[in-house]
């Protein structure tokens, strides 16, 4: 495995539209783990889709050497599937059965190959997976996405791949699932290509490669050293900017200063030429030759602006365009220790069966508290936030809200109306703000000019993130209690650090769903829930990835 690698020369692909993806990318990809990261629409998904072979480019190639791997985003599975029919296996499995009964058919034999132990491999490997327990007859619709998650990876990991293609691997994965990946991967020797926002994960590459501007860079070291050269480069950069600026200015007045310099010799030797009475073709010959000089002089101090100019627009081209959120929201004050809700014995059931244990759920949110909400796939805890918002009533026990206002921001972001404009959404939730007030908010959050016009219906993930909480922070009476539901699923790096901007602005009480332990330690989450078994219990953060 140590020689596999990913050679990619002139590579050139645009949509159908003729929109340009990559023109000319050219990189060799060694052994080791990498991370892919950009923004997101930069091309990370369409890059290993070119090297899996799902897509064909208009020019140049892409060389895999060794058996490749390609684990995409969403997984194109039907629900009447098997696992061992996800898993590529069924076939052996039948043959391998149709054996042990007794059938000595020679085209069973041919089958198995040298997948004798395929059954053991395929134990072993969903063990490590967290998946010992699927039976490999059981159906694809009756397990959690996470589970599917997992499943495609161990399908993956089955082919025994020399190169691995990663597309956002712990996209619904809970912790427990994302550790047990992180474990798969640390052990990984072949050749390993990651796109992913997940920090923790990205932490433990051997390297990060950056894709900006249609280009592919290479650091060394995992995801927390990128971020400090990353940063040690802007400063450079902005330093570099205003030296520009200064350079710039300095020429501009120079130039100024020469052409007046000129015009004003020009009208002196005027004078004397006409008070020295010298002949018209001599006098000609002086003035020509003065204006010769000051044209030398003047484009001379042009050239220089030109320069300036120049050495500011590089300097502006290295400068990372990474905008961050700066907000005040003292509307959304809460006073220390004031009750915002109580729950007790909140029950819900599915048809015969009973959410959460029996007694229900206890839940008391006092004052600015900043609460993570931790537990399995499929353990009810977006349910408990549709309880605490109203949009669910408990059949059993009781759920009382203080006056002030709760806001609830699902998976799906669908508070915003999309045909209306960002700006006309914001007026909906803050219609007596003043228009200027609403359109510096909105500059706040990244909206400025024409952007604030823009329908919500075309926003990307992160777009559209950062208008419903401009909305929802915005909102006549501002919310007084938060709640968010895996709120960095599906955000590029930038849009998680623009969420964790406008959230430590936020000055209420805030109750999240996130298994990205990273983005919790940024927002400052100061108690931890766990909801497992139809129980929720007060426990302690995870343990730092």
């Amino acid at each position: 495995m140590s020689d596999s690698f990913v050679v990619c020369s002139n590579l050139t692909f645009s949509w159908p539209d003729d929109t340009p993806v990559f023109q000319n990318l050219s990189f060799t990809l060694g052994a080791g783990r990498t991370g892919l990261v950009a923004p997101n629409g930069a091309g990370k998904s369409t890059l290993l889709k070119l090297i899996a072979g799902e897509l064909r480019p208009a020019a140049g190639s892409v060389t895999v050497h060794g058996v490749p791997g390609y684990l995409p985003q969403s997984l194109p599975l039907s629900g009447d599937l098997t696992v061992a029919q996800v898993l590529e296996i069924a076939p052996l499995i039948a043959a391998l059965h149709a054996i042990e009964s007794g059938d000595a058919d020679e085209r069973h034999f041919t089958t198995i190959g040298n997948d004798w132990d395929i059954e053991e491999r395929t134990r072993a490997q969903l063990d490590r997976l967290g998946l010992g327990d699927l039976a490999l007859d059981r159906r694809l619709d009756t397990l959690s996405g996470g589970q599917v998650v997992s499943l495609g990876l161990a399908a993956q990991l089955l082919k025994q791949p020399d190169v691995l293609l990663l597309d956002e691997p712990t996209n619904n994965l809970d912790l427990d699932a994302r550790h047990r990946l992180y474990d798969v991967l640390e052990q990984w020797t072949g050749c390993l290509l990651l796109v992913s926002h997940d920090r923790a994960l990205l932490d433990r590459m051997d390297r990060i490669a950056e894709l900006d501007r249609g280009e592919v860079r290479f650091h060394g070291g995992n995801f927390t050293a990128y971020e400090e050269a990353a940063r040690a480069a802007r400063e450079v950069a902005e330093k570099n900017i205003r030296n520009a600026e200064q350079d710039l200015k300095r020429e501009k007045r120079e130039l100024q200063e020469a052409r007046e310099r000129a015009a004003r010799r020009a009208g002196n030797a005027a004078r004397n030429l006409k008070n020295a009475g010298l002949p018209r073709i001599v006098a000609g010959g002086m003035k020509r030759d003065a204006q010769v000089a000051a044209g030398k002089a003047n484009e001379m101090h042009s050239g220089r602006v030109d320069d300036a100019r120049a050495r500011l627009d590089e300097a502006e081209r290295a400068l990372r365009n990474e905008q961050r959120i700066s907000v005040e929201l003292p509307a959304t004050e809460v006073p220390a220790g004031r009750t915002l809700l109580t729950a007790e014995g909140a029950q819900i059931r599915y048809g015969d069966r009973q959410l959460f244990a029996t007694g229900g759920v206890d839940l008391t949110i006092r004052g600015p508290e900043r609460i993570a909400l931790l537990g399995g796939n499929g353990a009810g805890k977006s349910t408990l936030l549709r309880l605490i918002n109203g949009d669910l009533e408990p059949e059993q026990g009781r759920i009382s809200r203080a006056d002030g206002r709760i806001a609830y921001l699902s998976q799906r972001l669908d508070l915003l109306d999309s045909d209306r404009t960002v700006a006309e959404n914001l007026a909906a939730f803050a219609p007596q703000a003043p228009d200027a007030q609403r359109m510096n908010l909105l500059a706040r959050f990244l909206f400025r000019g024409a952007r604030a016009h823009l329908p919500a219906g075309v926003l990307s993930g992160g777009e559209r993130l950062r208008a419903t909480l401009a909305c929802v922070l915005g909102a006549e009476p501002a919310p007084h209690l938060l709640l968010l539901d895996e709120p960095t699923n599906n955000l590029d790096l930038l849009s998680v650090a623009q969420l964790e901007s406008a959230l430590n602005a936020y000055r209420g009480a805030l109750l999240v769903v996130s298994h990205d332990e990273r983005f919790l330690a940024a927002i400052g989450v100061e108690r931890w829930l766990r909801l497992a078994d139809g129980r929720l219990t007060q426990t302690g953060p995870p343990d730092a990835a």
